[in-house]
C-alpha cells in the first residue's frame, strides 16, 4: 500500500481547473475526463512502472479503469496535470466519515444489574490521497506539490477535517514531499501481510465452526463490536453490501451452533462464546491485477517447480509459489477482530478458509493490513518476502478552525492496538 496506489472521477466535485507556470510552460491541473484522458493516464502509469534494473518489481494493471481504486468510496476525485497538451501527472482522492476516537457517555446494564460506561465512536470526515504519479521526465518541477494542494482544496470544500495517505517507509521522495513540503506528519505504521495461494487447500481446524453471516448480520456485529476502532467507516453497510465484498465469516468453537441453530448476530452478541473471531473478504481481482517483473530464469524455474510438485502431490501440503510472473489477482481480508483466549486460534481458521476461497476463485495471493500492535496478527499466515512489515501512514489536519471535540487534534493521538483498513482504498 503506497502513495502509488490509486484512481478516480468525482462523485461530488466541480469541473474547475487551475494553472501555474514552470520554465517548461504552463501546468494545468483539472479533473480527469475519461473520454479523452484514459490513454494519456495509462502512458504515465506505464512510464512510472519502470522497475530498478536486475530487481523484482510489482506492477499494477487497472484493467482499463483509472478510477477503479476509488470509485466505491462515498465521494472521490481524480485530477490530472497537463503540460503543453500532454498529461504528465495525476492524483486520486476520496472522502468518507471514519472513527477517530471514542468517548464514554452511555450507561449499559450488565448481567449483574450494575451500570457501566460504554464507549461510543467519535467520527470525523477524513480524506485519503492515493495514486500520485508524476512522469519521470517531468519530476522536480513542482507538479506533485501542485496536484496535492489542488486535491486538498477539494477536500476542504467538501468538509474534510483530515487528509491522510500511505507510502512505503523507504520511499524517501514521497515521504519528503508530504512531510517537508505539504505539512503531513508520520502517524501510523501498520503491516501489510501477504500470503501466496497454494495449489492445495489449507486445512481448517475441525474444532472450529465457520459461519457465513448475512450482510445485515455482519453490519450489526461490526457496529456493535468494532465501531470504536480507529478508521472504522461509518458507512460500513455500504462496504459489506458492495458487490466486491465476498462475505463476512465468523469462527466459533465447534458445537456452539448446529445446522439451523444460528439465530442472528443480535442473539450471538447477547450471549457470545468465550472465544470467537470474524473477518470479511474483498475481491480485488475484479478491480486490478498484479504482476511481478524482473525475475531471473532461475527464479522462474523455481516457482514453476514448486507449483508442479504441489499440484502433483497436494496431500503433502507443500508450500508453493503461484505464477506471479503473469497477471494475478488477490483477495483482501478486512475487518479482522475477535475476543477471548482462543481468538488467535479462531482467526487462524478464518485465514485458512479465506485462502481456500481465494484458491477456488483463481487468485494468486491473499493479503491484509493490520496495526503493528494488533493482537491477532500472530494468527495471520504470510511470507516475509511478499509482505511489508512497516507501511507508513501520514496525516494532516486541513484546518485549525475545527472544533477539538472529544478527541482533540487526531494527528497528535497515540496509536490504538487495532485499525480498520477500508478495502475500498487498498
Amino acid at each position: 500500500m503506497a502513495v502509488e496506489r490509486s484512481s478516480s472521477t468525482s462523485s461530488s466535485s466541480s469541473s474547475s481547473s487551475s494553472s501555474s507556470s514552470t520554465t517548461g510552460g504552463l501546468i494545468v491541473v483539472r479533473e480527469f475526463d475519461p473520454r479523452k484522458d484514459r490513454v494519456g493516464v495509462e502512458e504515465v502509469e506505464r512510464r512510472c512502472e519502470v522497475g530498478p534494473s536486475g530487481k523484482l518489481s510489482l506492477f499494477t494493471d487497472l484493467l482499463g479503469d483509472p478510477i477503479c481504486r476509488v470509485r466505491h468510496s462515498p465521494a472521490f476525485l481524480m485530477l490530472v496535470a497537463e503540460l503543453g497538451g500532454e498529461i504528465v501527472g495525476m492524483v486520486r482522492g476520496c472522502i468518507k466519515t471514519v472513527t477517530c476516537g471514542k468517548k464514554l457517555c452511555r450507561n449499559v446494564k450488565t448481567n449483574t444489574s450494575n451500570y457501566l460506561k460504554a464507549p461510543l465512536p467519535v467520527y470525523t470526515k477524513a480524506a485519503y490521497i492515493l495514486g500520485l504519479r508524476i512522469s519521470p521526465s517531468h519530476r522536480r518541477m513542482g507538479i506533485g506539490l501542485k496536484l496535492v494542494r489542488e486535491i486538498e482544496e477539494w477536500f476542504r470544500q467538501n468538509g474534510a477535517e483530515y487528509s491522510y495517505l500511505a507510502t512505503e517507509n523507504d520511499n524517501q521522495a514521497s515521504v519528503k514531499l508530504f512531510t517537508d513540503k505539504c505539512g503531513y506528519s508520520k502517524f501510523r505504521t501498520p503491516s501489510i501481510l501477504v500470503n501466496p495461494v497454494f495449489a492445495h487447500r489449507v486445512a481448517v481446524s475441525k474444532r472450529v465452526t465457520i459461519i457465513e453471516l448475512a450482510p445485515h448480520d455482519a453490519v450489526l456485529l461490526y457496529r456493535r463490536r468494532f465501531a470504536t476502532t480507529e478508521f472504522f467507516p461509518r458507512d460500513i453497510d455500504s462496504v459489506l453490501n458492495n458487490k466486491l465484498s465476498l462475505g463476512t465469516f465468523l469462527a466459533v468453537p465447534r458445537g456452539r451452533y448446529g445446522p439451523g441453530s444460528w439465530s442472528g448476530s443480535a442473539g450471538f452478541l447477547a450471549n457470545p462464546p468465550e472465544s470467537w473471531a470474524v473477518l470479511s473478504v474483498w475481491n480485488c481481482k475484479d478491480v486490478f491485477m498484479l504482476e511481478v517483473r524482473g525475475a531471473s530464469r532461475m527464479k522462474r524455474t523455481f516457482v514453476k517447480t514448486t507449483r508442479m510438485v504441489d499440484k502433483a502431490l497436494p496431500f503433502l501440503r507443500l508450500p508453493s509459489v503461484p505464477d506471479v510472473f503473469k497477471p494475478f489477482g488477490l483477495h483482501f481480508m478486512y475487518g479482522l477482530g475477535g475476543e477471548g483466549p482462543q481468538a488467535v486460534k479462531m482467526m487462524r481458521a478464518l485465514c485458512a478458509h479465506a485462502h481456500n476461497l481465494a484458491k477456488k476463485r483463481g487468485c494468486g495471493v491473499v493479503a491484509t493490513e493490520v496495526s503493528s500492535r494488533e493482537p491477532l496478527r500472530l494468527a495471520i499466515p504470510h511470507w516475509k518476502m511478499l509482505s511489508c512489515a512497516e507501511d507508513l501512514w501520514c496525516i494532516k489536519r486541513l484546518g485549525e478552525d475545527y472544533s477539538d471535540g472529544s478527541v482533540g487534534d487526531w494527528t497528535k493521538s497515540p496509536p490504538d492496538s487495532s485499525i480498520f483498513v477500508d478495502p475500498r482504498e487498498f
